[in-house]
């Protein structure tokens, strides 16, 4: 009787250190846990992005959003009457593409896609963004969505490819082939640098030959083109002349001076400014003249104080 007790006392004791011990391996396998998110209310939000956390992928809701509309996408009017009148169609139902907008850095491409959401969301448009080390989790995002009473295109911002990357295959099968067939309410818009999305090298080239006056491509080179060529829409954004650049920097100066409430002057300094601006960046594009714009009314928001 005596050893029963003794016994269960050292049992007890031991309660306490192994409460400690579960409550320490509890520690290490909480971050592990699946994360269980809540249904994005599409009504309320007009996109989302795609994130990975522990192996498991969930759409996590983006309230606010750039405020850019079609009238700030400025220098790009054939491809923004391209794209609008593609996003249309699909907004209505339609018969409509996938898009791939490619070309100069700081060109428009991504301002677009944001102004077409605030263009379109009163007419169910949303927009996903989906970063291409998560592309291969496109079914994934396929199934969370197709039965929604939206129309959605998937984003993928500054896309391209090394060849071992796992994103490429899947997004070549949800663009076009396969037996798998997307929803009507789903497009993909893609933004690149890179009119092929991956890289071009001398050596894939060389297996090039002439059949009949016809060239046939190398394996690699014809590898690398089959991705871009199941964009029905290829849209590309050139380099901006200096005029352009001039006539967005005025237009976001006056955008920014009303919404700050500043009065900005156009005149031979700003302008003289704002293309030493551009020279010291070595680069002459859209983005260059609207960080121009947040520079100098920033400046003058800072003297006034």
């Amino acid at each position: 009787m005596l050893s029963t007790r003794m016994a269960s006392m050292k049992h007890l004791l031991l309660l306490p250190r192994l409460a400690e011990k579960l409550d320490q391996l509890l520690d290490r396998v909480q971050p592990l846990l699946p994360v269980l998110p809540k249904p994005v209310d599409w009504a309320e939000v007009p996109a989302a992005i795609w994130q990975r956390h522990n192996h498991r992928g969930f759409l996590e809701p983006v309230r606010a959003t750039p405020a850019n509309t079609l009238d700030d996408v400025l220098g790009v009017d054939r491809q923004k009457t391209q794209v609008v009148k593609n996003t249309e169609q699909f907004v209505r139902g339609l018969p409509a593409n996938n898009v791939l907008l490619t070309g100069s850095r700081g060109t428009g491409k991504s301002s677009l896609i944001q102004a077409l959401l605030n263009e379109y969301r009163s007419e169910r448009l949303r927009v996903i963004q989906v970063d291409k080390t998560d592309l291969a989790d496109l079914l994934h995002i396929v199934a969370a969505v197709q039965h929604e009473p939206y129309r959605f295109i998937l984003f993928c911002d500054d896309l391209s490819f090394e060849a071992q990357d796992e994103g490429y295959k899947a997004l070549k099968s949800a663009l076009d082939g396969g037996v798998y067939s997307p929803p009507d309410n789903i497009l993909i818009y893609a933004t690149s640098n890179r009119r092929h999305l991956m890289p071009d090298y001398h050596a894939d080239n060389e297996g090039a030959h002439v059949v009949d006056t016809e060239i046939h491509h190398a394996e690699a080179v014809e590898e690398k083109v089959s991705l871009s060529d199941r964009f029905g829409l290829w849209v590309t954004f050139y380099p901006i002349n200096q005029d352009t650049y001039l006539e967005i920097a005025r237009h976001w100066l006056a955008q920014l001076g009303q919404r700050y409430g500043v009065q900005v002057q156009w005149d031979d300094e700003v302008r003289l400014l704002c293309l030493r601006w551009a020279g010291n960046r070595g680069n002459r594009s859209g983005r260059t003249a609207h960080q121009f714009a947040r520079h100098w009314i920033g400046q003058l928001l800072l003297a006034q104080e």
